[in-house]
């Protein structure tokens, strides 16, 4: 996983980026009939239900346009919220918060949509020992934001990038010339590089796991598209030996299922991917 810092600083590009794409040479809409030093009171109003996500980050966005705006917040990330809640009220020059506006509705409401799924997801498992993961398939530019959702909603973070996880998937066997010679090349390649990094290995069948298991440093099987049957089969046969990891269309009639097959971790792209976002205004108080 990447450090604190550099998630950091993947928010703060996240940021400067947005506010170049919208405001670009000035929010001319506000210049032209509000005054500079106008003060003003705004209100984050839920008009929707689910957890609420991207709190702390919409008090980044306000003060990175302007260091003296205020923000009171009155529920916090991870809470349960329902239609007519408030969430914040927002106070300063009232230009900074037209600015920031749209940012911070677009960044909430997909964190909250995504927290919502996650929460789900992550309750559905409670008690089985499985812990809920995302993946890589989130929206270009924005994934910090979609990886802290999930962990705000409950889940845990999968690799941030190709950067910081070695995860050998079934192209990269079938180009390496199989699983074995994928690995060895692997840990070749981390030992020449002298990089720490942990191997994850992706299995298509019953075969395959017992292929893996033939190799040492497995950080973790990714069980990927097999049924309940053959996954029960498959943490049977890794017996502890590395982590499991099930993934492959699991959605939220199948997920406790293949979470009481005894594997670690359950992987969905559905997290970030496939979600609605939340109904939320900034309306002026």
């Amino acid at each position: 996983m990447i450090s604190p810092v550099m998630f950091q600083n993947e928010i703060d590009l996240i940021i400067a980026n947005a506010i170049r794409e919208d405001v670009g040479d000035g929010d001319h809409s506000s210049l032209a009939c509000i005054p500079v030093y106008e003060q003003g009171k705004a209100k984050l109003l839920v008009k929707d239900e689910g957890i609420i996500a991207g709190v702390e980050f919409a008090k980044k966005v306000f003060n990175y346009i302007d260091l003296n705006i205020e923000v009171e917040t009155l529920i916090e990330d991870g809470s349960k919220v329902k239609y007519g809640d408030i969430v914040f009220y927002v106070n300063g020059t009232v230009q900074t918060i037209l600015k920031a506006e749209r940012l911070v509705l677009n960044a909430m409401q997909r964190m909250s949509a995504i927290a919502t799924k996650t929460r789900l997801f992550a309750e559905l498992i409670e008690g089985t020992g499985a812990k809920i993961l995302d993946t890589r398939k989130t929206t270009p530019g924005i994934r910090a934001l979609e990886k802290w959702a999930v962990k705000i909603g409950g889940g845990e973070n999968h690799r941030f990038a190709l950067y910081d996880m070695i995860m050998l998937k079934d192209n990269h066997i079938d180009f390496a010339g199989g699983i074995t010679k994928a690995i060895e090349k692997t840990k070749r390649y981390l030992s020449e590089t002298k990089r720490d990094l942990k191997i994850v290995v992706e299995a298509r069948n019953l075969k395959e796991i017992e292929e893996i298991l033939q190799s040492e440093g497995i950080y973790r099987i990714l069980i990927d598209n097999f049924n309940f049957e053959d996954t029960i089969e498959a943490v049977r046969l890794i017996n502890g030996k590395c982590l499991t990891e099930s993934s492959g269309g699991i959605n939220e009639k199948t997920i406790r299922d293949y979470a009481l097959c005894g594997v670690d971790y359950i992987s969905s792209g559905a997290l970030t991917h496939s979600v609605y976002n939340m109904d939320l205004s900034l309306k002026a108080v």
